[in-house]
């Protein structure tokens, strides 16, 4: 069972598109209205295990200061506006796959961010505090932000979106820091790296897989009276990412030395989908499937972008950056 999840988890680009396609069929041809009551549950199992792997102590080490204050002006104070002017110009009629587009926006960073920029030979380490920085600022920002940025198109509920995000993040957030704690203490930290940090995303991505599933089921009968849905919203979320690429690959080569500038981009690209996703299925009731829609296709597109990216980084850095720094060969 490990090893077929493993290999999941590796070939996200195959497994995304496939649970999708399940997902419509099984929508067309079943019954969907008791999905509303695993939504909670599968979104725990989807977030928990993330949060075991999590290291917050690393937030406290210095030493790239100015790293972590690009990336979080870009997270926060161009990325959410760039994908609400996106939302609000494509989808003026639709108020709610905007929301999807502005969900996809707000929170930064994920697993993936630490991944890729191992990958890409990136500074792995600075990768690990963007982490946790983007999930806990994106975290407590988020009800604000959806009622600025979307307040005056919905009507949107900021103590209901509090409690949500209370359900869906701090709880599995803390869950997840007490076992990882306990776990350490019982093994050690070597055989805690060696034997069971690695199986915790794999559990994560049961989850991710699930919530894709149900998001395009709960939308199947809409989608397939209008074909050209998929397409509609590909076109906005294309350009976000390829604008949130351009960003940070200049801001990163003007001001940070190579692994810097790589971490920057993985950690302003990779947004937190699956949280995004357990935002919109469970703090907006039925219409809130309109807006995971948008964020299921956005998972497609920010795997298949991540891979694409990586390949084009020895031409991007051909020549040195502005300063020199340290870089990684692979992720912790």
């Amino acid at each position: 069972m490990w090893k077929l999840l493993a290999q999941l988890n590796k070939n996200l680009i195959i497994a995304l598109p496939i649970m999708m396609i399940l997902g419509f069929i099984y929508g067309i041809l079943l019954p969907t209205a008791f999905m509303k009551h695993l939504i909670l549950p599968i979104t725990f199992l989807m977030v928990y295990p993330m949060m075991v792997n999590l290291k917050v102590k690393k937030v406290l080490e210095g030493g790239d200061l100015k790293t972590q204050g690009f990336t979080q002006v870009i997270n926060f104070l161009v990325i959410p506006f760039v994908a609400l002017g996106l939302g609000l110009l494509f989808f003026e009629n639709h108020p709610y796959m905007a929301l999807g587009l502005v969900l996809t926006g707000l929170i930064p960073t994920s697993g993936m961010t630490i991944s890729w920029t191992g990958l890409a030979k990136g500074n792995v380490e600075a990768a690990i505090k963007m982490t946790v920085i983007g999930l806990i600022l994106g975290t407590l920002a988020a009800p604000l932000y959806l009622r600025f940025l979307m307040g005056t198109e919905l009507d949107i509920n900021t103590a209901a979106i509090i409690k949500q995000m209370a359900l869906i993040v701090f709880l599995p957030f803390m869950a997840g820091f007490g076992t990882r704690q306990l776990l350490i203490k019982k093994l050690g930290m070597e055989r805690f790296q060696k034997e069971l940090a690695p199986r915790f995303p794999v559990l994560s991505l049961l989850g991710v897989l699930g919530i894709v599933f149900m998001a395009v089921a709960l939308k199947a009968k809409m989608i397939a009276a209008n074909p050209g849905l998929i397409l509609y919203i590909l076109v906005p979320l294309l350009i976000f990412y390829l604008l949130n690429y351009t960003v940070g690959t200049i801001v990163g080569k003007l001001f940070l030395p190579k692994g810097d500038s790589i971490a920057l981009v993985y950690g302003s690209v990779m947004r937190n989908l699956s949280i995004a996703l357990a935002i919109a299925l469970n703090a907006f009731g039925p219409e809130g499937s309109t807006a995971a829609l948008v964020v299921a296709v956005a998972f497609i597109i920010q795997v298949q972008s991540a891979v694409w990216y990586s390949k084009f980084i020895p031409r991007i850095y051909a020549t040195e950056t502005k300063a020199t720094g340290k870089t990684l060969e692979t992720a912790s």
